[in-house]
Formats: C-alpha cells, sequence, structure tokens
C-alpha cells in the first residue's frame, strides 16, 4: 500500500492498526509493527478487537430496533464488513449515519465505499473527536443530523486513545449535552480488569514505549462516561457479553462495553 499526499506511514494510527487485526490490507509498516508487538504483549488481542467490531454491529442493529434513525460515529476507522450504516439500514432504510475520522485514508476509503440507501443518507467528515465543536458545528453533521431528535453516539474503541489530558469524561459530556433526551451512547473502551495481575503489568511495560497513545481504565472511570445516561442491561460488561455472552472461549477479556440512554 502506498501512502496517500500528507499522510506519513512511518507514523502508526489507530484505525490501520486497528485495520490489520481485523484482517485489513490498508496499513503500513509502522502499523503493523505496533500491531504485532501489542499482539505479542497482550494474548486475544486480535480477538478482542473483532469481538468489538461485533459489539458495535450488536448495538446498531439493537437500537435501530428501539426506534434510532440517527447515529454519529466518532471514530470510525477503515470500512470494513458490518460498518454502522449498513447495519442500520439494513433494519430501518431510512437511518441517518455520520461518520467522523482524522485519518484522512478513513475518509477516502469511506467516500468510495459506503453508500447510502435512497430512503437514508450518510455522510463522512475528517475531524478530531477531541474538537466536539468542530464536529457539532460542521455542515455536514447539522445537513445530516436532526438534533431534535435522538442520536446515538457511537464512541466504540475511540476514549482509549484519548488521553487523561485531553480530558475524554469532558469530551463525552459535551457531545451528550448537544443531543436530545432519549439519545444513547455505544461505548466500549480497553480496561486490565479483567485480566491476572502479571498480564496486566506485562501489558504496561510493553507498550509503555509505543508510538500510538492507548489508555487501560478501570470500570469505574469508564462507567462515569455514562453519568446522564441509563445503562441499558447487562450494564456495562465485558464487550462480548453485551447484551448476552457470544463468545465461550477462554480467550483474556480486555475490553468493557455498554449502551445508556440519555435521561
Amino acid at each position: 500500500m502506498s501512502a496517500p499526499h500528507g499522510i506519513n506511514p512511518n507514523i502508526p494510527h489507530s484505525a490501520r492498526v486497528y485495520d490489520y487485526w481485523l484482517g485489513g490490507k490498508d496499513n503500513f509498516e509502522a502499523d503493523r509493527r505496533v500491531a504485532e508487538a501489542t499482539m505479542a504483549a497482550v494474548p486475544g488481542v486480535r480477538e478482542s478487537a473483532r469481538n468489538n467490531r461485533a459489539f458495535l454491529g450488536r448495538a446498531v442493529r439493537h437500537l435501530t430496533k428501539l426506534g434510532v434513525r440517527q447515529f454519529l460515529d466518532l471514530g470510525t476507522g477503515i470500512p470494513t464488513q458490518g460498518n454502522t450504516h449498513e447495519v442500520a439500514q439494513a433494519e430501518a432504510p431510512d437511518a441517518r449515519v455520520v461518520y467522523v475520522d482524522n485519518d484522512p485514508i478513513v475518509m477516502n476509503h469511506a467516500r468510495a465505499l459506503l453508500s447510502s440507501t435512497p430512503e437514508g443518507r450518510t455522510a463522512y467528515i475528517e475531524a478530531d473527536v477531541r474538537d466536539p465543536r468542530s464536529i457539532l458545528d460542521h455542515p455536514q453533521v447539522r445537513e445530516t443530523l436532526d438534533f431534535t431528535q435522538p442520536v446515538a453516539l457511537m464512541m466504540v474503541a475511540i476514549l482509549m486513545h484519548i488521553s487523561d489530558a485531553d480530558d475524554p469524561a469532558g469530551l463525552v459530556k459535551a457531545y451528550a449535552d448537544a443531543v436530545p433526551s432519549g439519545s444513547y451512547l455505544v461505548l466500549s473502551h480497553l480496561t486490565l480488569d479483567f485480566l491476572p495481575k502479571k498480564t496486566a503489568d506485562d501489558y504496561l511495560e510493553a507498550t509503555r514505549h509505543q508510538a500510538m497513545h492507548r489508555t487501560p481504565r478501570t470500570g469505574e472511570q469508564i462507567a462515569r462516561y455514562f453519568d446522564g445516561f441509563d445503562l441499558l442491561e447487562p450494564g456495562l460488561v465485558a464487550v462480548s457479553a453485551w447484551p448476552e455472552p457470544s463468545v465461550t472461549s477462554d480467550t483474556p477479556k480486555w475490553m468493557y462495553a455498554g449502551v445508556g440512554r440519555k435521561r
């Protein structure tokens, strides 16, 4: 894969590392090095990435069945099977989806590969999740989504790439404040809670000096992101267990997931 203009292939990006774990080909050597190093330090990380992708599909399908027709997908990642709009529009052809990512490669693929049903609408913008106003005020976002009606905020495996210095809880609140009561927050996040101490320590040591930032957080910390939301059953659980256990193997669990409804 050659690097499009303006993209430094020597700097790994989370979307491309994730693409590698999902079996994609839209990644560079720097991304593959990080992905392989993480796999060596994190038993089951590839399976966890795939479980996380499956969670996204289950959550979107569940919300469309509850009547949700609008989705703001923050930190989209490179398109693969079971994208948000594909799942939503299979259930509700009039669903509207806006994808947001800060990697030009993601947007190139999104614009080329993702198309809406005639009844619905799909839009894509290149922006940084850490700048909510640039997203919430973006003309394409405002043209696609009606913020007087419920919106599902998709924050799947994105907040773990945001440092404490950038105030992830404040970012969630900024997006949550922009959507009406009855909206939803769909969230998954890296954690070490489910792991033996040695495995967790090995992970922290192995990833301490990696170029791509990831911050694992505890269930207590992640639960705070749902302030102002009522968690749907079964609450905040391992990503493979929402809304019910779907993986029975002994693969280590690396992520929490939950869906909340805004009060």
